[in-house]
């Protein structure tokens, strides 16, 4: 069955459900690596993937920006010439309540009764200043960097900024 547009899940209302000791079969989330690329290198500028509104971002939206920004990130600036942290860990679990849609199914289901639904995935929960994403960069690199969480930001189903923050004194702000 295919996965459901992500306004279905995009805004929450009730208190996360994480407590995954009392809940049969939640799927892994599908993020492979929180961390890539050389973190012991002297960089120049931290640039960060910001949310402005409060949602949840599902665990598929997470890894397709995370692997969008290496990808960028990794052409122009080479495999060892930056740092690139997914900050947020899905720890929410997502359910649905699945309906069967053929001719008639009406006799074969229970409709909202009882509907608390099984897992289907997992998702974080963001409100307006979280981090998602930090790359560490070194200044000529800068440019590069800015592209790859634009193209990250567009991945993810809430509205994004990008902030640059100097690691050096003397530096000027980009």
């Amino acid at each position: 069955m295919p996965l459901r547009p992500a306004r279905c899940y995009t805004h929450f209302s009730g208190p996360p459900y994480t407590r995954r000791e009392y809940i049969p079969g939640v799927p892994q989330p599908k993020i492979s690596k929180f961390e890539m690329g050389n973190p012991k290198l002297d960089y120049d500028y931290e640039v960060k993937l910001i949310v402005e509104e409060p949602g949840q971002i599902r665990h598929n939206a997470l890894e397709a920006s995370r692997v969008m920004a290496l990808k960028v990130l990794s052409t122009v600036a080479g495999e060892n010439n930056f740092y690139l942290k997914v900050v947020k860990y899905p720890h929410h679990v997502i359910r649905e309540n699945k309906m069967m849609a053929f001719a008639g199914a009406d006799r074969l289901q229970d409709g909202m009764r009882l509907s608390f639904g099984k897992p289907i995935g997992t998702a974080a929960r963001v409100f307006p200043g979280d981090e998602v994403i930090v790359i560490r960069v070194k200044k000529e690199h800068l440019k590069a960097c800015k592209d790859a969480l634009r193209v990250a930001g567009s991945k993810l189903p809430l509205p994004t900024r990008i902030v640059v923050h100097p690691l050096k004194e003397g530096l000027p702000p980009a």
